[in-house]
């Protein structure tokens, strides 16, 4: 597998390694934890500054509504309510949460909805915090999908245990960078592409993304054009710290409470956006083998999986349309 060095002025961008031809617009605003860019044509030069103003501010809105560490937000107040009450959420969060619980049902508890239960954990590099087993054991007790209650008919959410908690880390941003791609739609541009920290969605024909190789992640395995959807990345070198010789990174296994031991990284291509949302995360959890069968339920999605012994693994569909890297070393 050959390989290529990413441009610096990507990398400063946090992104992905989206290579374009010039556009009338580019502009990139710091929002979910990372630097979100937009990046569209085909309208006046004033009216794509409107449209990426009305994305931001749509992405911002619902960013904080499904921010968890937002005390302010609704899903905090779902936490807080944990074993309590029912409370009222918007459409959008209804909307998320029941494609997180969907996914987390798919996947057997891979992914799931309710992980933000183990606390104590802290992917920071300058301060990181490595829980005590039975501070683990305690918290993983209160992870489990299936006592998260949903009612859509007068829309809210119900935790059933109080200490449980909602993360919708794995799969709100896709949903919100979708929306706000909708956004730029809605407001008459004809070509538009959203790019938040590697997860990559877009419309119009034309996009070149780039495919971060997760064993050397300022280098790439390759290219994908494509028209229309979604490029979504997953792997352990987003977030993590290192401790007496092992790395600990940020994607959590719900069914044993520590980071995962699935692939180094996993990315996905998809026309549907939907569909690709949060199997990357589920991936990392399942493994290669489990996670190429959960990719079987998902038509249309395709994908590369780099195991931890480095070995590749791509769906027909993904190798059909990479172009790889030439080596220039």
């Amino acid at each position: 597998m050959t390989r290529i060095k990413v441009a610096a002025v990507l990398l400063a961008l946090a992104a992905s390694a989206v290579a374009l031809a010039a556009s009338p617009l580019r502009e990139a605003r710091p929002l979910m934890g990372t630097v979100v860019e937009i990046v569209a044509d085909g309208a006046p030069e004033a009216s794509l500054h409107a449209a990426a103003g009305a994305a931001f501010r749509e992405m911002g809105r619902l960013s904080g509504m499904m921010n968890h560490y937002d005390p302010k937000s609704v899903v905090s107040a779902i936490n807080d309510a944990a074993g309590e009450r029912p409370v009222p959420v918007p459409p959008e969060l209804l909307e998320v949460l029941e494609q997180a619980r969907s996914l987390s049902g798919r996947s057997g508890g891979a992914f799931d909805v309710t992980v933000g239960a183990l606390r104590g954990w802290r992917f920071r590099r300058d301060d990181p915090r490595l829980p005590s087993p039975a501070e683990v054991a305690a918290q993983r007790a209160l992870v489990d999908y299936r006592k998260l209650r949903l009612e859509r008919a007068a829309p809210s959410a119900f935790l059933a245990e109080r200490g449980m908690k909602i993360d919708l880390g794995g799969i709100a941003k896709v949903y919100i960078l979708y929306a706000g791609l909708r956004e730029l739609a809605r407001m008459g541009v004809a070509r538009a592409m959203v790019n938040g920290g590697g997860d990559v969605v877009a419309f119009g024909g034309g996009w070149r993304i780039g495919v971060r190789d997760p064993r050397s992640p300022l280098e790439l395995i390759g290219t994908l054009e494509i028209d229309r959807g979604a490029v979504l990345s997953s792997g352990d070198y987003e977030r993590h710290f290192d401790r007496d010789g092992r790395r600990y990174h940020h994607i959590l296994d719900p069914r044993t409470g520590y980071p995962a031991e699935g692939p180094h990284g996993v990315t996905l291509m998809s026309e549907s956006i939907d569909a690709a949302n949060g199997l990357g995360v589920a991936i990392m959890v399942l493994g290669k083998e489990a996670g190429i069968r959960l990719l079987a339920s998902a038509p249309g999605v395709e994908a590369v999986i780099v195991d931890r012994d480095d070995r590749v693994w791509m769906s027909p569909g993904f190798r059909s349309r990479l172009r790889e890297a030439k080596r220039t070393r």
